[in-house]
């Protein structure tokens, strides 16, 4: 016979549905609705609006500057993947040797990425600074004669000077979901391969790897939805310049919106980004699915 249901389950079940419609659904849906809209300044305030269907979207796919910006952000994300997992795993296995305040160490790293964006996105500008930077002071210093770089104002190296300055400051995030991986591998294992004359790089390939690759697929898969978010950093160093070189899509929703005042064109570009960030979320979940044990 079938056990009666508690109605406080069903409370339950409401309160996270009702938040997730409610700060989640209304605003992707409204977004997506005001990217199929004209709207102005006028009339911003009113949902009913001249509908225009995917006029915004085919504006947006014709314009020169999203087509660049697009490629930046495909650009900015796998760069940013490929370093901050890559890093993170590297100094994660380095914390996993035991030497003094190892523990400290990583705490420390850790506390730049509890900094906020913009606070980072200043520090990096004031570094990158043409005349009084850290950068160029370093690289004149090193090399004598070697002219300064404009790291912020060159269109050709303006997208690397940020790519780097997040680099810095999200690789903390993957090195310490990297380093709570490394604990749940058995220690015998490697004692065990120890004993059969493996060596360091063999333990890793045939061991450490393996157990982490999920656990890897789905860190990936958060920095990619983290890196696709990016703005406020972005917006500090160089807010999108020169000539929309270090611009990505959520900054250039923003421009398009908040400064130029073409908010259905502003939404188009940011249904854009979701949909990218709405994929990965999905893969994310099923790697989830797959990492969870039976």
């Amino acid at each position: 016979m079938p056990h009666a249901r508690s109605p406080l389950l069903y409370l339950f079940l409401f309160v996270p549905i009702a938040y997730l419609l409610t700060l989640v659904g209304f605003p992707v849906g409204y977004n997506i609705l005001m990217s199929m809209q004209q709207v102005s300044i006028g009339n911003i305030s009113r949902l009913i609006r001249p509908f225009v269907g995917f006029d915004n979207y085919e504006l947006v796919i014709a314009d020169e500057a999203f087509r660049k910006v697009f490629v930046n952000s495909l650009i900015f994300v796998s760069v940013n993947v490929v370093a901050q997992v890559g890093i993170g795993l590297a100094v994660a296995l380095f914390f996993t040797l035991r030497f003094p305040a190892a523990h400290f160490l990583r705490g420390v790293m850790l506390s730049s990425w509890m900094l906020p964006a913009l606070v980072v996105g200043a520090l990096w500008k004031w570094m990158f600074a043409t005349e009084y930077g850290v950068a160029n002071y370093a690289l004149t210093s090193l090399w004598s004669g070697a002219m300064p770089v404009h790291w912020l104002s060159d269109p050709s190296i303006a997208l690397l000077s940020v790519t780097i300055a997040n680099i810095w400051f999200g690789m903390p995030f993957s090195m310490i979901l990297i380093a709570a991986a490394l604990t749940g591998i058995p220690q015998e294992h490697y004692e065990a391969a120890a004993l059969d004359g493996a060596g360091a790089f063999a333990r890793f390939r045939y061991i450490t790897l393996p157990a982490i690759t999920p656990s890897l697929l789905a860190i990936a898969c958060l920095v990619t939805i983290y890196t696709m978010r990016a703005f406020d950093l972005i917006f500090a160093m160089t807010q999108g310049g020169p000539l929309h070189a270090s611009s990505v899509l959520p900054l250039l929703s923003y421009q398009y919106s908040f400064q130029l005042f073409k908010f259905g064109v502003g939404a188009a570009i940011g249904t854009f980004a979701f949909v990218i960030v709405f994929a990965v979320a999905l893969i994310y979940v099923r790697t989830l699915d797959k990492e969870a044990p039976l």
